[in-house]
Formats: structure tokens, C-alpha cells, sequence
């Protein structure tokens, strides 16, 4: 909704709530009846004094011993001013009450005030007109083709997978995955039965991983994660078995920064995450795990070494060969898209013989003077452990958004007393609103925004809050997810400007990878793309869904739009590691 369209709800509901604390619009009206009350008093007193009869006055009231006729009540001339003095002290006190009311809104009203502008300020930062996102659509191409040429030349990577050929639906026989991402790792199994069979069989497990090995040493952390894997392997049951004479084989999903060097092979940058293991940044992760299996008694070799995207990609295209871009969208994110090998100028072996190349973009840390950039997002980059670094993500990531949402609403609790005095100790700890809690705020669909008000009590312990300020806040939470949604749907666009799937036709590439695929019926075909897309925030987040999608449409406009399919993928990664073992595997070469 417009700011201008609450501008105008906001007045109102602050006088509805109002009169519901002082009975309706009684507050002004009080002062002048106390008034009259005192005067009607009077009036009704001298009536009564004129009835009373001498000799009346002793009423035998045993008001003390002794007492005499007047001496415990008042004369009732005494008594008639003493009730209209005490009328008279009550309409003072409405009036006072009153004011105190008037003063209240008007003070009420300011701070309302200084949060609208707070929020108005904030929205024309966070602007994304179709203009804009067409400048970051082509700042991206620009950047991955400077990635494309030399290491370093852009803030993407552009990092070569080494997967030249993605899994097609004829692969058969049983595979094993290992995803290992953050603090729990799954290992899977799945027997392939080729075009007609698919997917026969799957099984998969989660496992934990103690906190103490997140520290502990490279070798003790892969020796458990063999054991867990060895123990998983010796419950397969019936309907799994090698096909002919074929060893098993594995698909890693190893989710750290790499240095790929082969398709099976490559050395860990640094570890992320929380992970300090000692001795393998630097080292070859595959030889660390097959090291480990083989000390456990494990026989299983290491096919394919993947990121969680290369694998999404991979899982996508083992149903649909349309599939030609994967992205994740989650806590974090990262974009792979199919590119023509000989468009790698910086690749210095042999072109593959099917031409073309998954390309790991790590797009998170894009970035581009035209993305608009806040206070809020300033100092949340300031803050974090990687300030400058991973500024894309920073804007449209699960991990992100909430607490930007958090930034601002401090600044209108320190600027214009939102949620009143003192400000909610958590309301100025970093991440404490999380993107769940700003996502079901968003989605409240409730007539008094119920949902708002349980989310600051959860995070924030701030409770009381007017149904205006729940809109302001509601407000806050559709500003960050429409413009993360539509810088995502910038992304989306670029790569396929990249690759000639946007309908301008700059670009070129994007051939299916497949040993039975070739350009000419690639060419002979409409060009469908499908995105394949995976991630707790696109999967559980519908507004964000909604405003990617409907950028994209802008972007692309109607006609185009039609042949670009994005698509859920959910926990593809996993399959798609076993899938990539398998389209990988020598011995599918004698299928």
C-alpha cells in the first residue's frame, strides 16, 4: 500500500482509540457539563434549604456524645456551597483531564508525524523503478563478463564448476550424496533407473554435527562425518544395489569457498559458518574425505566435488532440460547458469567437448552504484563480519532483512518515540527481528494487524501498541521485501541477458549440457528457459515470491516473459550431487 493511503487511516484510528480509553468523545464534552452540574447543584440545593422546617434541624444522627443540633451536619446553607464547591473541583478536574487528553494526541500526533517522514525517507531510498533495475541488469552483465576473463577482474568470481555434463535422465544404477553446509550435514542414497525408471528409490538422512568438531581438527571432523556416512551405507536395504559391476560412487556438496580444480577436486579457501577446523584451508576437501572413508573401511569413491547451486541446477535439469540458471535464495544466496565454454577467456584447459560449462557466479557479492543503498544498510554492513564484502546479499537475503527492518524502526523509536520510553533494550541488539518474524508481520492479514503486535512482543518484549503504529511498522516490512524481491528479479534477468534467454538477443550461449543434446535441436525448439530456484526465504516468503515475479515480467516484458519458467526446486542440492555423480561416473560412459 501507498504511505499516502495509511497517512490519511492513521489520523483516524489514533481518535478511534482515543475514545475508546475515555468513552467516546465524553473527554471534551465533560469540562462543560462538570460545569453545569455545579451550577444545577446550587440551584437544586436552595430548593431544598426552603423546604426544610424550623425545629428539623437536631435529626437524632448520634453523630458524637453531646453533639448538639448543628453540630454534625453543616447549616444547609454551609452544605449547599460545600456541593457546589466540590462540583465545582470535579469540573476543574475533567477540564484538566481533558487537556492532558488534547496534549497527548497533539504530542501523539508529532511523533506520528516524524515516523511517516522517517518511513517516506526510507521508501524513496529503497526505490526500485523499472529504469533503475534495467541499470543493475546491465551492471551485472558487465560484471560477469569481466569475471568471465580474468580472476579478479570483477567483484563475481565466475568460478568454472568443471560440470560439462549434467544429468539427463539416462543414468542408472545407485549414488550417494554427502551435503555438507552449516551445522548439520545429510547424506542420501538413490537408485536410478534410467529414462523409464527415474528416480526408483531414495532414502536420506540428517545428521548433527557436535559443536566441539566445528573446532576440532580437518581430520576428526571428515573421520566422523565417514563414520556417520559408513553407518548410513551399511542400512541399505532392498531396492538399492550397484548396477553391473559398478563401485559406489558419491556426490559431495561441500558449501565453503573453493577452489575448484577439477570435477571431483578442489582446495578450501577458508572455512565460513562458524567452522574452525585446523589444517584444511588450502588442502584438497575431497582427499580429506576419501582419506577418512577409507580409515572407517568405507569403499567409496568421490565423483563430483559441487556447491548447494551447482547441485540445485543439477537436480532441475535432471527433470526438465530446460533448466539453464539455478539460484538460492535463502539465508544466503548464489546464482550457476550453463555457459558456452569458449566464452571463458580465462580458462586455460582443453574446451570440453559438449561446449558449454556450469559457471558458479557467487553473486552475493555484487554490487553496483545503482543499487539503492540506506542508513539502514550502512550500518548493517558496518556491523557485520565482512564489512564491504557480499553487498548483493546483504540487501535480498534471508540472513539480512529482518534486521534492516530492525534499523529503521530504532531510528523511529530513537527519533520520533515510536514504541514511547525508555527503547527496548532488544530492539538495539543486531538481529534480533529475524526475516520468519518480518515475514509474518508482512503477511497479517488480520483487521487490527494481531500478528504485528505478537512479533514486537516476541522480539522486542514491546508491547501496547497502537493499531497505528502496527501499520507503520507492517509499512516498514513491505518497503525492504518489495525492494529485495525486485533486486533479486534484477538478478534473475541479468544472467539471462547473459546468455540471450532475455528476448533483446545480447548475449549468447546457454546450450543444454547433456552427451545426447546439440545445437541444432536447440535451435529448432522455442527458447523456454526454466530458473530453477531453492531457498527458505523464496520457498516460505509469498510477497517476496510475489515482487520477484512481477519484476520480472516488467523486466522482460509479457511476450518474453511466457518462456521464462522460475520454479521451485526444493532440496535439490542434495539429489543433485548423486545426480552429478552419476552424469559424471565412468561408468556411464558404457551405458
Amino acid at each position: 500500500m501507498a504511505t499516502g493511503e495509511y497517512s490519511n487511516e492513521t489520523e483516524k484510528d489514533e481518535e478511534d482509540e482515543e475514545e475508546e480509553k475515555t468513552g467516546g468523545s465524553g473527554s471534551r464534552r465533560e469540562c462543560g457539563a462538570a460545569a453545569v452540574g455545579a451550577e444545577g447543584t446550587g440551584r437544586r440545593q436552595g430548593k431544598r434549604r426552603r423546604l426544610l422546617r424550623p425545629g428539623r434541624r437536631g435529626l437524632g444522627l448520634g453523630l458524637g456524645a453531646g453533639a448538639g443540633a448543628g453540630a454534625g451536619l453543616p447549616s444547609s446553607k454551609g452544605m449547599g456551597k460545600t456541593v457546589a464547591g466540590l462540583a465545582v473541583a470535579v469540573a476543574a478536574v475533567a477540564c484538566a483531564g481533558a487537556v492532558v487528553v488534547v496534549s497527548r494526541r497533539i504530542r501523539e500526533r508529532g511523533q506520528r508525524a516524524k515516523c511517516l517522514a522517517i518511513l517516506e525517507e526510507f521508501r524513496t531510498a529503497c526505490a526500485t523503478p523499472v529504469s533503475r533495475l534495467r541499470q543493475i541488469v546491465d551492471a551485472l552483465v558487465v560484471e560477469m563478463h569481466a569475471g568471465l576473463a580474468s580472476d579478479g577482474g570483477s567483484r563475481l568470481k565466475m568460478l568454472p564448476s568443471f560440470v560439462d555434463v549434467l544429468p539427463n535422465g539416462d543414468e542408472k544404477g545407485l549414488y550417494y550424496a554427502l551435503d555438507l553446509g552449516g551445522t548439520n550435514f545429510r547424506v542420501l542414497r538413490v537408485q536410478l533407473g534410467g529414462k523409464e525408471g527415474r528416480v526408483i528409490k531414495q532414502e536420506y538422512e540428517e545428521v548433527s554435527i557436535p559443536h566441539r568438531l566445528m573446532a576440532a581438527s580437518g581430520q576428526e571432523l571428515f573421520e566422523y562425518i565417514a563414520k556417520e556416512l559408513a553407518s548410513f551405507v551399511n542400512r541399505e536395504g532392498e531396492g538399492f544395489r550397484p548396477h553391473g559391476n559398478q563401485k559406489r560412487e558419491l556426490g559431495f556438496t561441500f558449501s565453503f569457498p573453493v577452489n575448484q580444480t577439477a570435477i571431483n577436486s578442489g582446495t578450501l579457501v577458508q572455512w565460513t559458518k562458524g567452522f574452525t577446523c585446523d589444517g584444511v584451508p588450502g588442502k584438497n576437501v575431497v582427499q580429506f574425505l576419501e582419506e577418512a572413508m577409507a580409515k572407517v573401511g568405507l569403499q567409496m569413491k568421490v565423483t563430483a566435488l559441487v556447491n548447494d547451486t551447482v547441485g540445485t541446477l543439477a537436480g532441475g535439469r535432471y527433470w526438465n532440460e530446460d533448466v539453464m540458471v539455478a539460484i538460492i535464495l535463502g539465508t544466503g544466496t548464489n546464482a550457476c547458469y550453463v555457459e558456452r565454454a569458449d566464452a571463458i577467456n580465462k580458462w586455460n584447459g582443453l574446451l570440453p567437448r559438449s561446449n558449454s560449462m556450469v559457471i558458479n557466479t557467487e553473486w552475493g557479492n555484487f554490487w553496483s552504484s545503482h543499487l539503492p543503498k540506506t542508513y539502514a544498510d550502512e550500518g548493517l554492513d558496518a556491523d557485520s563480519v565482512n564489512p564491504g564484502e557480499q553487498g548483493f546479499e546483504k540487501l535480498i537475503s534471508g540472513m539480512y532483512m529482518g534486521d534492516i527492518v530492525r534499523r529503521v524502526l530504532l531510528k523511529m523509536a530513537q527519533e520520533a518515540d515510536i514504541f514511547g520510553k525508555p527503547i527496548a533494550p532488544k530492539l538495539m541488539q543486531p538481529y534480533t527481528l529475524s526475516t520468519p518474524h518480518m515475514s509474518k508481520m508482512h503477511g497479517d492479514e488480520t483487521h487490527d494487524l494481531r500478528n504485528v503486535a505478537k512479533v514486537l512482543k516476541d522480539a522486542f518484549n514491546i508491547s501496547g501498541t497502537s493499531l497505528t503504529v502496527r501499520k507503520i511498522v507492517y509499512m516498514v516490512c513491505e518497503v525492504v521485501c518489495e525492494r529485495g524481491g525486485r533486486l533479486a528479479a534484477a538478478g534473475v534477468v541479468g544472467i539471462l541477458k547473459k546468455i540471450g534467454r532475455d528476448g533483446t538477443g545480447a548475449g549468447a550461449g546457454g546450450q543444454p549440457l547433456s552427451r545426447s543434446s546439440s545445437a541444432k535441436n536447440v535451435s529448432s525448439r522455442p527458447r523456454r528457459t526454466v530458473v530453477a530456484m531453492d531457498g527458505g526465504l523464496y520457498e516460505h516468503y509469498g510477497k517476496f515470491r510475489e515482487y520477484l515475479q512481477q519484476a520480472t515480467t516488467e523486466l522482460l516484458g509479457e511476450e518474453v516473459a511466457k518462456n521464462v519458467l522460475i520454479e521451485l526446486s526444493k532440496d535439490g542440492s542434495g539429489i543433485g550431487a548423486a545426480l552429478l555423480a552419476a552424469s559424471h561416473s565412468p561408468s556411464q560412459k558404457n551405458l
